[in-house]
């Protein structure tokens, strides 16, 4: 089995895990599930399988609770996989894996992949994200939204093949989901614009196409509220050729690009309209209303 370590982060995941687990067992040593007190089967699912589950509260932050998991699980590999429930190697992705890892260079610490993502009846627009680091050189920054892994030291590469992001669930629990997502994106936008939590936002070893996509955040976090998402949804719909690409399209395109992205807006224009552009008063809103300290990440 590969030196390779798979970390699993959950919360009611019945439908999802038994996928995710049998699917990193073809390439990992060791599978450690660190959830959020499921009130499901996730927990029976991921132990009978073999998964080793260690509890841990959520709080709203994925950074904060996947890092807890890197400073506090037992792992004892050379190479730690960064995997959601939903997500799974296809098996040229874990063939490329078993014969390019053993083989990689001692200065590479991070292996770029690509990722394929079903919604609304469509494979939607891939992306490449670092999702296998070395362990002990390796941390998921720290954002409230489009977090991404980034490495303290060597060199980053890419692998040729894919993992998948397939999503059982239905079309409400989606709406309900990046309901929730919506004031953490405000969060982080307002954080770009304000900077509310006085961090230094670090962009090096994570990726070219992750670093162009946090200055294009920038770029969206200074344009104009509401303007920004409808022509966000031009872009991507008319400029990247959305409407040849039939249904699934449109509706990933209206909503993930338009619906949710005016939705964090409304967010947006709500604090604002409360507390102007002061830092501190953004903060306690937010904390009185949303129940987020921002302070405390």
């Amino acid at each position: 089995m590969l030196n390779i370590t798979t970390i699993i982060l959950t919360y009611n995941e019945e439908k999802h895990i038994e996928r995710c687990v049998k699917n990193a067992l073809e390439f990992s040593k060791e599978i450690f599930v660190v959830d959020s007190f499921s009130t499901d089967t996730t927990v029976e699912i991921a132990e009978h399988l073999g998964a080793k589950v260690f509890q841990h509260k959520w709080e709203n932050n994925y950074a904060k609770q996947f890092n807890w998991g890197l400073q506090n699980l037992p792992i004892t590999t050379r190479w730690v996989v960064r995997l959601d429930a939903d997500e799974y190697f296809t098996h040229e992705l874990i063939e490329e894996v078993k014969v390019k890892l053993p083989k990689l260079a001692p200065q590479v610490s991070g292996i770029i992949l690509n990722r394929k993502q079903y919604c609304f009846g469509a494979w939607v627009h891939p992306l490449k994200l670092l999702r296998i680091f070395e362990y002990g050189k390796g941390s998921c920054e720290q954002r409230w939204m489009d977090e991404h892994i980034i490495i303290s030291d060597g060199q980053t590469i890419e692998f040729q093949h894919q993992f998948l992001d397939y999503n059982l669930n239905n079309f409400g629990w989606w709406i309900e989901k990046h309901n929730g997502y919506s004031i953490r994106e405000a969060i982080d936008l307002l954080d770009v614009e304000l900077n509310l939590s006085n961090k230094v936002v670090a962009t090096q070893n994570m990726g070219a196409e992750a670093i162009k996509k946090r200055g294009n955040k920038l770029r969206y976090a200074r344009s104009p509220l509401f303007l920004r998402s409808f022509l966000y949804f031009m872009y991507r719909y008319l400029f990247k050729l959305g409407f040849l690409k039939g249904k699934g399209f449109f509706l990933w395109d209206f909503f993930q690009g338009w619906w949710y992205r005016t939705l964090v807006d409304v967010k947006i224009y709500e604090i604002k309209k409360a507390c102007g552009k002061s830092p501190q008063k953004i903060k306690a809103f937010i904390k009185s209303n949303y129940k987020i300290d921002i302070e405390n990440v």
